[in-house]
């Protein structure tokens, strides 16, 4: 079920879209900045914007300020051929997630605005206003979990995505900023990965589910061994562990010289899902996925410098790799 859902390439995404700003050029600290490169930002928009780079169809589910910020992330959607169908614009003192991040990776600094977030506001009312049968699957990150009404909003879009059929596709992304302690992301992020049919996540996140970083790749084999069908263990620089059909599947990762270190994560989801939707095989559809996050840290900006098709055939073709694991 999880692959049929999948090979639909027509993603149901849910989560924030936000506004980037990075100094300009690449290598200027944000207190030398005179100028700032601005793209469209957010974990849950930039799969959905990947996935469409790469020939699937996305559409996002989150809410925007009726503001400037919020008008352009509307146009960014647009541009990048995002659905923004079930985007909400609200009036009140919620504003649109601002981000500013240096493109470097020596002392880099990533400022997140996010007090009085607009997509926390994403309702139960409007997950329930979606179509789930025109979708193959649901995508969402952990961060919609982080704060009410977006929690209870979400969790009510796990069930009616499984009512239709869809796979729950789950990258863990946990922010600790946007959560009220750690103890509550715990058990909340635990409770959404019992739920998903893929979980994605790094070994930090999996040791934090876990309690300890030491059992991360424990609690990411024993959710493979319990309800998720697909799990991927990422562990940056050492590449990934894959538990799908009862294999563990170990896959290196392509080596470049990183600009920064930021999106990477959502790269390598649109990679991996979209490889998984064109039939590659599991090992594949991961060092797609790899190689999707290898391109995104040696370029400025995250949604710009996803690859399309013929930039990611054109890599794979050209760039020495994967690692051995």
């Amino acid at each position: 079920m999880i692959l049929d859902g999948i090979e639909k390439r027509n993603f149901l995404v849910i989560g924030r879209v936000g506004m980037d700003l990075s100094p300009a050029p690449a290598g200027t600290r944000t207190r030398d900045a005179e100028t700032m490169m601005v793209a469209m930002g957010g974990s849950s928009a930039n799969i959905a914007a990947g996935l469409v780079k790469l020939g699937c169809r996305s559409a996002l589910v989150t809410c925007v300020s009726d503001d400037a910020v919020g008008w352009y992330c509307e146009g960014q959607l647009d541009a990048y051929g995002v659905d923004r169908t079930h985007v909400r614009r609200i009036r009140g003192e919620e504003r649109t997630s601002l981000a500013v991040y240096e493109t470097r990776v020596e002392e880099h600094q990533s400022v997140i605005y996010r007090n009085n977030a607009a997509d926390f506001r994403m309702s139960i009312e409007d997950v329930e206003a979606v179509d789930y049968a025109q979708y193959g699957a649901l995508i969402t990150a952990g961060t919609v979990f982080a704060a009410e009404p977006s929690r209870a909003a979400a969790f009510r879009a796990f069930e009616l995505a499984k009512a239709a059929g869809l796979p729950i596709i789950f990258d863990v992304d946990y922010r600790p900023y946007s959560w009220p302690s750690a103890e509550v992301a715990a058990d909340v992020l635990s409770r959404a990965g019992a739920l998903s049919d893929v979980i994605v996540g790094n070994d930090e996140e999996f040791g934090f589910m876990a309690g300890d970083i030491a059992q991360g790749l424990d609690k990411a084999r024993e959710l493979a061994g319990s309800s998720a069908g697909i799990v991927v263990y990422k562990m940056g620089p050492e590449g990934a562990v894959t538990f799908a059909d009862g294999t563990e599947i170990r896959t290196g990762i392509f080596p470049t010289k990183a600009l920064k270190p930021t999106g990477a994560g959502d790269s390598f989801m649109a990679g991996f899902l979209s490889a998984l939707a064109d039939g590659h095989p599991m090992r594949n559809a991961v060092l797609r996925g790899s190689a999707c996050a290898s391109i995104v840290v040696a370029k400025p900006g995250c949604a710009p410098a996803m690859p399309d098709i013929a930039e990611l055939e054109a890599y794979l073709a050209s760039h020495p790799g994967p690692t051995d694991c």
